[in-house]
C-alpha cells in the first residue's frame, strides 16, 4: 500500500482544515489508519486513528473535540477535519496504514506497517 496525504497549508488559529490520505494498492480497506504529527525538533506524536471499518476511533487527549478522524473505503481515502486550530497544531502530518485488521486503533509509530510522505499544517496566530 502506498499513502498520499494531503491537505496541508496556512491557517490562522481558530481555523480549520481537512486533510486526505489516500492509498493505493489492495486491501486499504482492512487496515486501520493513524495520523501522526511532529514538529520541529520533537517525536513524531499520534494525533488519531482509526480501525479498518471505521466503526472505531481514537484522539490524543490535546485535539479531542477539534479533530475528527475519518474513512472512506469505497475511495481508499481517509480524513482528518482540523477545526479549532491552534498555533501548537503546527507540525509535519503524517498518514499510516497498519495491517492488523485489529478493533482498536494502534497509537505507537513503530506499530503502523505504511506511511505516507506528509503534508506541513501552518497555524499562525
Amino acid at each position: 500500500v502506498q499513502l498520499q496525504a494531503s491537505g496541508g497549508g496556512l491557517e490562522q488559529a481558530g481555523g480549520s482544515l481537512r486533510l486526505s490520505c489516500v492509498a493505493s494498492g489492495r486491501f486499504f480497506n482492512l487496515y486501520g489508519v493513524g495520523w501522526f504529527r511532529q514538529a520541529p525538533e520533537k517525536d513524531r506524536e499520534f494525533v488519531a486513528g482509526v480501525n479498518w471499518s471505521g466503526g472505531t476511533t481514537h484522539y490524543a487527549d490535546s485535539v479531542k473535540g477539534r479533530f475528527t478522524v475519518s474513512r472512506d473505503n469505497d475511495k481508499n481515502t481517509a480524513y482528518l477535519e482540523m477545526s479549532s486550530l491552534k498555533t501548537e497544531d503546527t507540525a509535519v502530518y503524517y498518514c499510516a496504514a497498519d495491517r492488523s485488521r485489529r478493533v482498536v486503533v494502534k497509537t505507537g509509530p513503530r506499530e503502523y506497517d505504511f506511511w505516507g510522505q506528509g503534508t506541513l499544517v501552518t497555524v499562525s496566530s
